[in-house]
């Protein structure tokens, strides 16, 4: 099952060309859901504008070496390593569904356009990287739905309460599980069970892709770039137009303990 092309082996039915437009149009969902997410939620406008005036109040200019170490810093501990969520689980969940997701899709494109055909020959890597993605995913994205979300972990909300905002991790990690399904029902030929998984399978991708304006799908394009943005604003001293810190007491409450914060 672990070596075995899913998308190889539905070729027989559903021609690779079918597989292929389903993702371009997939991608092309993604594109119109973020533009209208800009143009109506002006996120970016937001964004662009708050770093123009922040320019404005920069105590130093930062030279050009000083942007690209503070860029590639960024990237490496806040966006790769997702450090802002701590060393905590949250963390180790977020990195499994991010890493998962990755691998799932890479593989998916690479398994679907270039090793789709009924007599393809699929290198190995690319079916186990496949199935481990999403094992991943499903890994993480579970751990997150039903453990560490903050209504959940911090509000006693029950797991199964949905909100719009759970859009998106909900339809990621179902779509996943959804994947993994489909290829065991595939592989152990439950001709049944097996299409009707496919169906579900294409289902969620339409909802994951095509709800980009409704759910939290674009922050993945948008939190980078609030990231960098943050830490140039530190670094030049206009603190993204808000004021300095004030002076913090070196204890509170006379020796009270108080429970560590929390990384939701």
């Amino acid at each position: 099952m672990l070596t075995s092309n899913p998308y190889s082996l539905i070729s027989q039915s559903i021609p690779s060309i079918f597989m292929q437009f389903f993702v371009l149009s997939m991608i092309l969902l993604v594109i119109i859901g973020t533009v209208f997410d800009i143009i109506h939620k002006k996120n970016v406008k937001y964004f662009f504008e708050n770093a123009k005036k922040a320019k404005k109040q920069a105590k130093r200019n930062l030279s050009n070496s000083e942007k690209s170490s503070i860029v590639l810093k960024t990237v490496a501990n806040e966006i790769l390593t997702t450090s802002e969520l701590g060393k905590g689980k949250r963390r180790v969940a977020h990195l499994l569904g991010m890493y998962g997701t990755v691998l799932f899709w890479i593989t998916s494109v690479v398994m679907i356009f270039c090793y789709s055909q009924n007599n393809s020959l699929t290198p190995l890597i690319y079916p186990i990287l496949w199935h481990f993605g999403a094992l991943m995913t499903c890994i993480g994205g579970f751990w997150f739905w039903f453990f560490l979300r903050v209504d959940v972990s911090a509000e006693a909300n029950p797991w199964y309460r949905i909100i719009q905002a759970d859009l998106f991790v909900l339809s990621l990690v179902l779509t996943s599980a959804l994947g993994l399904i489909w290829s065991f029902f595939q592989y152990f030929k439950f001709d049944v069970w097996d299409t009707i998984t496919f169906v579900l399978f294409c289902l969620s991708n339409l909802i994951l892709f095509g709800g980009v304006y409704w759910s939290k799908f674009a922050h993945m394009f948008y939190k980078p770039g609030a990231a960098i943005q943050r830490n140039l604003a530190e670094a030049d001293g206009s603190r993204d137009n808000l004021p300095e810190p004030s002076d913090k007491p070196k204890k509170f409450g006379l020796g009270i303990k108080r429970e560590a914060p929390k990384h939701y």
